[in-house]
């Protein structure tokens, strides 16, 4: 049974954080870059998959979905949780060898889908729409956590006076503290990339962006285990390595989308 339209953003209202990387603004702002960095070809078959909806407001559409019965199977697509302690090389190898649906063989997927001709625009669209949203979340470090406490979210902090767990604040607390539009974030992240910088990171591959989440999320994850109720100096300390995966989310976005559809 399909939920009503009017009954979607209250159920929204009251999921937990944990279940939406990068927030609301965050995936927006990861969409906003990729849009201004798409080639005319990409342009224009984003268009024509999408119609008049942009990059930037589908982003956020597998969160919504994933609660409704249709899509309840879509859960695990958001993340890729793996075991501590593993250098590059057994990381990848573990990663590809992981026999569960996860971010990152449907993300591989997903690409291939919205790439091909012999479906129909309607699945293409869908696929576009979820490579848009993979992409992002695999930028987030709790989103290539440890297996064992399922990417953070049994490691429970106190911040700001609230009760929550590391995945929570990495997923949107720390891009509400901004306080800014996902408009204004964007625009903001994307004028400060530099071209040869963001060059370099279109080289990587998709195992390349999750192990540099699993080693980011390594250290938060010391972070949190020194200072469980870390205070207003954590936001400062961690704004660099925000900024960067919503950055690189964005521009690597737009590499996918542009060679995908060059």
């Amino acid at each position: 049974m399909r939920l009503p339209k009017l009954l979607l953003p209250l159920l929204l209202a009251i999921l937990p954080l944990a279940a939406r990387a990068w927030g609301v603004d965050g995936h927006r702002a990861i969409g906003l870059i990729a849009e201004q960095r798409l080639s005319p070809k990409a342009r224009q078959a984003v268009a024509a998959l999408l119609g008049t909806q942009t990059l930037a407001l589908v982003s956020t559409q597998p969160d919504e979905m994933r609660y409704l019965p249709e899509f309840k199977d879509t859960a695990p697509w958001h993340y890729v949780n793996s075991a501590s302690g593993l250098a590059h090389d057994a990381y990848v190898a573990a990663l590809k060898a992981q026999p569960e649906v996860n971010a990152y063989n449907i993300l591989l997927l997903k690409i291939k889908e919205m790439r091909d001709p012999a479906l129909s625009r309607e699945q293409r669209a869908r696929a576009l729409i979820f490579v848009v949203h993979i992409v992002g979340d695999v930028h987030q470090p709790l989103h290539a956590g440890h297996a064992e406490d399922k990417g953070g979210n049994d490691v429970k902090l106190t911040y700001r006076g609230k009760e929550t767990n590391l995945h929570s604040l990495w997923d949107s607390g720390l891009i509400e503290y901004l306080g800014l539009t996902y408009t204004e974030l964007g625009q903001q992240l994307n004028t400060a990339i530099p071209a040869p910088l963001a060059k370099t990171w279109q080289s990587a591959d998709p195992t390349e962006w999750l192990y540099e989440s699993y080693t980011a999320a390594d250290k938060l994850y010391a972070d949190a285990a020194q200072n469980p109720a870390p205070d207003y100096r954590y936001f400062p300390a961690q704004a660099d390595l925000l900024k960067l995966r919503l950055q690189q989310a964005g521009v690597r976005l737009a590499a996918v989308l542009n060679e995908a559809f060059k």
